[in-house]
């Protein structure tokens, strides 16, 4: 079984910045074995596959909007995933998830077994 935790969310200016972090135990297996990545949910909207990354690091990045803004990054030592936002923008306004599973990354939300409960995100003014 593995928990995954997030936190950092909070309201923001636009153009400001957030760090998002999920911080994930396990029992029976490795942690190191999990691809991490993260999703966000707008009201309304379906579950979007934001940006991912494996055990070695190798990072995907799902949103064309994002790409030059959010950064994945991991620390195995700590078995935490983070997720650095800037030039936050309205739009990115969402409950921000991290998922876990084997494998590789994927956009996919069903794809993944494990989920963190959700940190808000909200950009206003």
């Amino acid at each position: 079984q593995v928990q995954l935790v997030e936190s950092g969310g909070g309201l923001v200016q636009p153009g400001g910045s957030l760090t998002l972090s999920c911080t994930a135990s396990a029992s029976g297996f490795s942690l190191d074995e999990l691809v991490i990545a993260w999703f966000r949910q707008a009201p309304g909207k379906e579950r979007e596959g934001i940006s991912c990354i494996t055990v070695r690091g190798f990072t995907a990045v799902f949103v064309d909007s994002v790409k030059a803004r959010f950064t994945i990054s991991r620390d195995n030592a700590k078995n935490t995933v983070y997720l650095k936002m800037s030039s936050l923008e309205p739009e990115d306004t969402a409950l921000y998830y991290c998922a876990a599973r084997r494998g590789v990354c994927n956009a996919y939300a069903p794809r993944y077994d494990y989920w963190g409960q959700g940190t808000q995100v909200s950009v206003s003014s």
